[in-house]
């Protein structure tokens, strides 16, 4: 089963476009994992076209809120449908567990003891700043930490997060998380 682990980074936040719709930003910088090549790749906006064959011949999307910023946003630079792939998004089955979200950070204490290297704002100064490597360095870390949560999550069925100083768990179904989708891949692009 080929996995890309994903994250996004943009070059602006809500309050600039005037609405709450991912797909009225914009992407600075977007990381990945993919399982079949076992490396971390990182993509601007003009070498977007380099990625889609690869998200293309995935089996699954694994990102944390990925559903509902990530895809959406990605999705307005993609001449297909990226939502006929399936996808796994860990905020989302958190959520369907304990009802409520919690922070990316908040879970890396929690079930790997690290923490994120910096936030979405920070980056979004670097990213302004013309400090793109630092962009590149925090996403890719994102990725990282989502990759090992994911893999944490299929080995021991749950997740943990930090709420002060106590750790709660976040029992999950990871049951159909291996499964894949029925149905063909959008592939609408040339190789």
């Amino acid at each position: 089963m080929r996995k890309i682990v994903f994250d996004i980074e943009t070059s602006n936040i809500f309050q600039d476009v005037g609405t709450n719709n991912p797909a009225d930003l914009s992407l600075s910088l977007l990381a990945i994992h993919d399982s079949e090549t076992d490396t971390y790749s990182s993509f601007v906006e003009e070498e977007l076209s380099e990625l889609w064959p690869i998200l293309e011949k995935a089996d699954v999307l694994i990102g944390y809120n990925s559903d509902h910023f990530d895809i959406p946003l990605l999705n307005k630079y993609y001449s297909g449908d990226l939502t006929k792939i399936k996808s796994l998004d860990i905020l989302g089955e958190i959520r369907k567990s304990i009802g409520k979200r919690v922070r990316l950070d908040q879970v890396a204490q929690g079930t790997l003891g690290t923490r994120k290297s910096g936030n979405g704002l920070e980056a979004l100064e670097w990213w302004k700043k013309g400090e793109i490597d630092k962009v590149r360095s925090y996403c890719v870390n994102d990725v990282k930490i989502t990759k090992e949560l994911h893999e944490y999550a299929l080995k021991n069925g749950k997740l943990l997060y930090k709420e002060g100083p106590a750790l709660v768990e976040i029992k999950l179904d990871t049951s159909n998380w291996e499964e894949k989708k029925e149905g063909s891949l959008p592939q609408s692009l040339p190789f």
